[in-house]
């Protein structure tokens, strides 16, 4: 899994992690609700938000604890449930190339809303971009 911590602000100063760079915990926080509200709200995301159940309450608080500590912070998901073991954990749900773009926008669209540094929004969508292309596990 690849990390978004290795990149520079682009003035040259290089934040601690890319949590810090993103506002800390309020701000994954703001992201993480962002991106499942848009989910529920923005048609092009029907099939992801059908991949999900009717209530996002648990999903949400796995999705911040998850980034919190892969943007460089506390450990809060290997804190409650260990390795992510990301790929794993989301074999029961069908993820092709549909779900994976349409996450990736559902969560690019939201970085863009909460105006997160576009040098970060960048770095950030590389690394998802891996992350959830890894997560794959049907051909289309």
């Amino acid at each position: 899994m690849t990390s978004p911590d290795d990149d520079t602000t682009g003035d040259g100063q290089q934040p601690a992690t890319a949590y810090d760079w993103v506002g800390g915990d309020s701000a994954v926080r703001a992201l993480v609700d962002r991106f499942y509200d848009l989910m529920d709200l923005e048609p092009a995301y029907a099939e992801l938000r059908a991949a999900h159940p009717p209530d996002l309450a648990s999903a949400r608080d796995k999705l911040y604890w998850f980034l919190s500590g892969w943007l460089g912070g506390p450990n809060h998901y290997i804190e409650r449930f260990g390795h992510p073991r990301l790929r794993m954990r989301h074999m029961p749900f069908a993820i092709g190339i549909l779900e994976r773009d349409q996450w990736l926008a559902c969560m690019a669209q939201a970085m863009k809303e909460l105006a997160l540094d576009p040098v970060l929004q960048a770095r950030l969508s590389k690394a998802f971009f891996q992350t959830a292309d890894w997560m794959r596990n049907k051909g289309v």
